[in-house]
């Protein structure tokens, strides 16, 4: 490639940007993916070398720290495991949406924050009624460190005001993943289990009066559901965890990204969510 070919420049830019590497963040090439790879085997050594000390001592009174149903045993695979393990030990510890946001900062146990920008917590109004919960954030809310600032969240944003909501006083929001994945591709099972238990206690610290669910990979994630969001939206739910007295009512909704990629499907979203307005105003569980 020429270097004073405009055109040529141009073309090798694109190509990176379709390739994911949309970001500069050194400027000597990291393999961030081995570090992460070396920390979970360590942390992985000191929790076997923990769990056969505690063995010796058959003295010692059996002590859990789990609050929740965690993923079954190997289904991860033994790293994956461990770090789903200390996320939902680590989670359970915070009584305040402030000390879980905290104990997400310290946590290291997925891989996606080796390569983000700035981990992704929430924005809106920790008093209001109705918790929405997206899936991951995208290349703007990593710059900035908040969910849903770019088009689609524009999009969000135009989708509450319309039944009265707002992120300023009456909208919380959040995703189930905490950490952008690069170029924006599908997270993997092992890193939304590492997030799953922040998700969980995140909620249950809120304890909103609804959930809306945003995207098919939310609505699977939080409720085990199996089916297309297509064939989920527009409808209610009970979303439980052991932390919570009681079960939430959850709707599924299409996520405004997928609304940017098909807005023949907004007046499917129009119609949730003025379910979810007849909902808040009367006050009632749908799911009852």
């Amino acid at each position: 490639m020429a270097a004073d070919d405009p055109e040529a420049i141009r073309a090798m830019l694109d190509w990176l940007v379709a390739a994911g590497a949309d970001e500069a963040v050194a400027e000597a090439p990291v393999d961030r993916y081995a570090r992460a790879r070396e920390s979970r085997q360590r942390r992985a050594s000191e929790s076997a070398n923990r769990s056969g000390a505690t063995a010796t001592r058959q003295d010692a009174p059996a002590t859990s720290t789990d609050t929740g149903a965690a993923p079954a045993p190997g289904l991860l695979g033994d790293a994956a495991d461990v770090e789903a393990g200390s996320a939902r030990a680590l989670a359970s510890q915070a009584q305040t949406l402030d000390e879980l946001e905290s104990a997400l900062g310290s946590f290291e146990g997925c891989a996606l924050k080796q390569t983000a920008t700035n981990t992704v917590f929430a924005d809106g109004a920790r008093a209001a009624r109705v918790m929405i919960i997206g899936e991951a954030p995208g290349a703007d809310e990593d710059r900035m460190g908040r969910p849903f600032v770019g088009r689609a969240g524009q999009l969000l944003d135009r989708m509450l005001a319309a039944i009265g909501l707002s992120r300023d006083d009456s909208a919380y929001i959040s995703n189930i993943l905490f950490w952008r994945p690069p170029g924006n591709r599908a997270p993997t099972q092992a890193e939304k289990a590492a997030c799953l238990p922040f998700v969980e206690r995140h909620i249950a610290l809120k304890a909103p009066d609804y959930l809306v669910l945003l995207g098919g990979p939310s609505a699977k994630t939080l409720l085990g559901r199996s089916e297309g969001v297509l064939k989920l939206r527009g409808r209610w739910f009970p979303y439980s965890s052991p932390d919570l007295a009681a079960p939430i009512p959850a709707l599924v909704t299409l996520h405004p990204a997928f609304l940017l990629r098909q807005p023949k499907q907004k007046r499917q979203a129009w119609r949730d969510l003025l379910a979810l307005k007849v909902a808040m105003d009367a006050g009632s569980d749908p799911t009852a």
